[in-house]
């Protein structure tokens, strides 16, 4: 009687933390239970227990430190591991409670699936900087690679192109862009923060901060292929500097002595004069692209769930962009994207604000948890499930994006609650009562305990 009142009382105060402040203290939780525990008065509509399997554990396996605590990191959980006698780098262990600590429903190791920007070396250039991110850093991310840059006011990155498409997000300020496809179309744009842009494979174009901001520009650019390395981009004045001079004056047409003064190297970023935010390329005989290279993600309405907000940018929405797509989703304290998975796609994370805790299952018994704060890159491979829970006490905001023409997922509660409930009743030894409240529409991101849960 005394264990069952303990449980009780522990389930009732855990609940109140989860909503005040957003972690726990399991320091007389036990180790995960291996015993088959049967109810003593099962309800009428509920299925006899298991014979195969044991119950799943209801120890609890929350995050155990946040930012809002000071609590002192340690590889212990309830009864399990001891503190750590040797050197320790604290200031990380405490942005990592759940690879110090792992909750007992961990099992091997999915691969590393997050990295901080902040540990990428920086290219520092005259008028701004760039870092990147690819499989060197994250061997897990095959799909996609990422680059991190930053351009002062007026700032150019130089006229270029890729082997492979180019998306990017504006992360600060605003970038103008300017672009010239296959058929001479041209195209110049002013890309604002939270704004999109999207350059097909083998489109030059140029990047140039504006002074809408004293500070310049910030964004972040993907790449639809993790082996992408920023230092193999094509550039003009590379390939210039490296071309006999009498080429370009009979490529051009023109005397050879005015090209005198070109760059023997290439320039990459340098100093501009800042662009007139309504600029305007020079007529082009083919006229201008059809389908705009920017796209006023900024403007987009979110659709409100009862956690959070989710909008999301595509094909169908932003038509030229075909090879990615994302979803922006904040996430209130307390609250969760729900457990979920991509069919087709692998997942690639950007946390822009707050902290978070995701756990990737693999299959065959594997699953691994991880903790993020801003800055830092997530990879899921595809069809991995997954949720993204909100640990601390502000609202969590961050970036899914995928290697797709079109944002698509999987829901649990959808799934389990449009399969027939007997059939889910001889998985899961749940209850009519229990199945009945799955929601039959996507829930995206669900509120936490104590939060509203009722459709919005």
């Amino acid at each position: 009687m005394n264990t069952l009142l303990s449980t009780v009382l522990f389930a009732v105060l855990y609940g109140a933390l989860v909503v005040s402040i957003p972690v726990g203290d399991v320091s007389s939780s036990s180790a995960a239970s291996t015993s088959v525990v049967v109810p003593t008065t099962p309800t009428s509509d509920s299925v006899a227990p298991s014979p195969t399997v044991p119950y799943a554990s209801d120890d609890p396996n929350y995050w155990l430190w946040n930012e809002t605590t000071t609590t002192d990191p340690q590889p212990e959980r309830g009864s399990l591991g001891a503190d750590i006698l040797g050197p320790q780098n604290i200031p990380v262990d405490r942005q990592n409670p759940d690879i110090l600590a792992p909750p007992t429903t961990d099992q091997g190791t999915v691969g590393n699936a997050k990295w901080p920007f902040s540990l990428s070396k920086i290219q520092l250039n005259t008028g701004g900087w760039v870092r990147q991110q690819n499989v060197q850093q994250m061997p897990i991310a095959t799909a996609m690679a990422g680059v991190n840059m930053r351009l002062e006011a007026g700032a150019i990155r130089e006229l270029h192109w890729h082997q492979t498409a180019e998306w990017a997000y504006v992360l600060s300020g605003s970038t103008q862009i300017t672009s010239v496809d296959q058929l001479g179309r041209n195209y110049v744009a002013t890309v604002n923060k939270g704004d999109l842009w999207y350059f097909p494979p083998g489109i030059p174009h140029s990047l140039q901060a504006t002074n809408d901001s004293a500070d310049g520009t910030e964004f972040l650019l993907i790449f639809p292929d993790g082996n992408f390395n920023d230092d193999d981009t094509l550039l003009l004045t590379d390939w210039l500097a490296h071309t006999p001079k009498e080429v370009i004056a009979k490529n051009f047409q023109d005397d050879i002595s005015d090209w005198d003064e070109i760059p023997g190297a290439q320039l990459y970023i340098f100093p501009g004069v800042p662009p007139p935010d309504n600029q305007q390329p020079p007529t082009s005989p083919a006229g201008e692209v059809p389908e705009p290279f920017s796209f006023a993600f900024s403007k987009v309405t979110p659709t409100q769930y009862t956690g959070g907000t989710v909008k999301i940018a595509d094909s169908t929405t932003f038509n030229v962009s075909k090879q990615i797509a994302v979803a922006e989703i904040t996430v209130e304290p307390g609250a969760m994207r729900e457990m979920h998975w991509h069919p087709t796609q692998n997942e690639w994370g950007f946390f822009l604000e707050g902290t978070a805790r995701v756990t990737i299952f693999a299959g065959t018994a594997i699953a691994q948890t991880f903790d993020y704060q801003p800055g830092d890159i997530s990879y899921i491979p595809t069809a991995y499930g997954h949720y993204v829970e909100n640990t601390g006490n502000t609202t969590l905001k961050f970036l899914e994006i995928f290697n797709t023409d079109v944002f698509q997922d999987v829901s649990l509660a959808q799934w389990l609650a449009l399969t027939p409930p007997a059939l889910v009743k001889q998985h899961l030894q749940l209850s009519d009562k229990t199945i009945g409240k799955f929601n039959r529409t996507k829930g995206v991101v669900v509120g936490g305990v104590g939060v509203d849960t009722s459709s919005p």
